[in-house]
């Protein structure tokens, strides 16, 4: 069965949990490369003046930010994983497709993170552009799912905003 064939609620649901599973399974393999093969602080060279994979953690938020702030991060994420489950729950029915994709890569972001939280008591970064702080797949994945969903809803904005002008007739 064809994905367009499914109920809305269906296959806004399974679009939102594919891509919730693949970004929490890129996320926790690359993290698991990079602790298995390199230490912590090493960096190396993939794209020479652009891109280098250092091992670096972080206990803070994504992109480094309140770093030593690990319960109230915690804390945080927790509050937004709920807040996202909530959204897809009351939203699953209707809207865009990619609403559910923005919300599956914003929520399985969030819960790679979180996983490292538990587990490592760190989340582990490694992408490290230079002038950026170093990252992962999963700040990768909140930062795009939060940008599908606001271009989502802009759309719909402007597409709502479009249907309630009159036409004036060609003047």
């Amino acid at each position: 069965m064809r994905l367009k064939q499914l109920k809305p609620s269906t296959r806004n649901t399974a679009v939102f949990i594919i891509a919730a599973s693949v970004a929490i399974l890129l996320d926790q393999v690359s993290k698991a490369l990079v602790v298995a093969y390199t230490q912590p602080g090493e960096s190396l060279t993939l794209i020479p003046h652009v891109l280098h994979l250092t091992y670096s953690t972080n206990t803070g938020g994504a992109f480094g930010i309140m770093r030593g702030s690990g319960q109230i991060v915690f804390l945080a994420a927790v509050v937004i994983v709920a807040v996202v489950f909530g959204s897809f729950l009351v939203m699953r029915g209707r809207g865009s497709i990619w609403a559910f994709v923005g919300l599956g890569l914003l929520i399985g972001g969030a819960l790679g993170n979180l996983i490292d939280r538990v587990v490592r008591h760190k989340v582990v970064d490694f992408f490290d552009l230079g002038w950026w702080p170093v990252f992962n797949v999963a700040d990768i994945a909140i930062a795009a799912g939060v940008i599908i969903v606001l271009l989502v809803f802009a759309f719909e904005f402007l597409k709502e905003d479009a249907a309630k002008k009159p036409d004036d007739g060609g003047a």
